[in-house]
């Protein structure tokens, strides 16, 4: 087949068209030799502390207590004496209690959040009502206020209730045990997660486009029809991803537990604080209790992550 020399032209221009694009700039900027190797730095000075917090959790106490990890290499001395004394430690709860009080945790406090928001993200969206805009902003707003901020007016209203114009808003939590201190710190972390919540599933709905929903609502779709068959399947990237992030945060947290859970309902966190001793006498204990903390986290991560990417994406562009 002969081509023709305006098809020729044509080809270059469409190359060109391509490799001066924005896009193929940004991209091999990207892509440079320089960038590769800040990357590779910073994922070395990044990885080097957990390395040697790893290396550790391996040494006999009393080399870990002396010199410093990197002396492994030199007089590599392994022992599993610290997982073990870890798994063995009793004062409180255990280590196993602490990991069925943690999930008791992480679990609602990552649902709660995720269906609250997910069905006001829906609302902002795709529902007309006075004065959306203005309440988004303020939802949104909400992020700048400090937890620490509010964690005595939580307290006092789990335990007084809640009292607006003498009228009883919230009766208070007047449970004993268990049940009070697991919903105490599952309303909290549910109400500390939902502006960001609200923000980030919001993109990802308005990112549906409008024809899908103008055909469901042509075809006598409801709002509860809407909801489940078509936002909630086509949010789950981001739902995974923002999932992943309420999940670690919630394992990973201290202070909300410390306050709201104490005692025999302490999450693996606390436990981890108390390894150590009164006056710090036991700290090379927390390099092994550390890994056992961090186990199932990196399982959720891993079972999650073919949505993370596609869930921080979501929303970014429309159309």
């Amino acid at each position: 087949m002969t081509v023709t020399a305006a098809q020729t032209r044509t080809r270059r221009r469409g190359r060109q068209t391509v490799d001066g694009s924005p896009l193929h700039h940004t991209h091999r900027r990207l892509t440079s030799v320089w960038a590769t190797v800040a990357a590779l730095v910073i994922a070395v000075v990044w990885t080097i502390p957990t390395f040697g917090l790893f290396v550790s959790s391996f040494r006999p106490p009393a080399d870990i207590t002396t010199s410093g990890w990197w002396t492994a290499f030199t007089n590599p001395q392994f022992t599993l004496e610290n997982y073990i004394n870890t798994l063995n430690f009793n004062d409180t709860i255990t280590v196993g209690e602490s990991f069925i009080n943690s999930l008791t945790i992480s679990i609602p406090a990552t649902v709660f959040p995720i269906t609250i928001a997910l069905m006001a993200a829906y609302a902002f969206a795709w529902v007309d009502f006075r004065g959306k805009d203005a309440l988004f902003i303020a939802v949104f707003a909400l992020q700048v206020v400090p937890l620490q901020m509010a964690l005595v007016p939580l307290l006092s209203m789990y335990s007084n209730g809640l009292t607006i114009f003498g009228l009883q808003i919230f009766p208070g939590l007047q449970l004993n045990g268990l049940a009070s201190s697991f919903a105490q710190v599952w309303m909290s972390h549910t109400m500390f997660a939902l502006p960001l919540a609200i923000f980030i599933l919001h993109n990802s709905v308005a990112a549906i486009p409008s024809d899908v929903i103008e055909a469901a609502k042509m075809d006598g779709a409801g709002h509860g029809q809407m909801f489940f068959r078509i936002v909630l399947p086509l949010s789950m990237p981001a739902v995974a991803a923002f999932a992943i992030f309420q999940f670690l945060w919630v394992w990973n947290d201290l202070l909300v537990a410390t306050i709201f859970a104490p005692g025999a309902n302490a999450p693996i966190t606390k436990l981890l604080t108390d390894l150590s001793g009164t006056f710090g006498q036991q700290w090379y204990l927390l390099s092994a209790g550390t890994f056992l903390g961090i186990i199932v986290p990196l399982i959720v991560f891993f079972t999650l992550q073919r949505f993370f990417v596609r869930g921080l994406l979501a929303g970014a562009t429309k159309g």
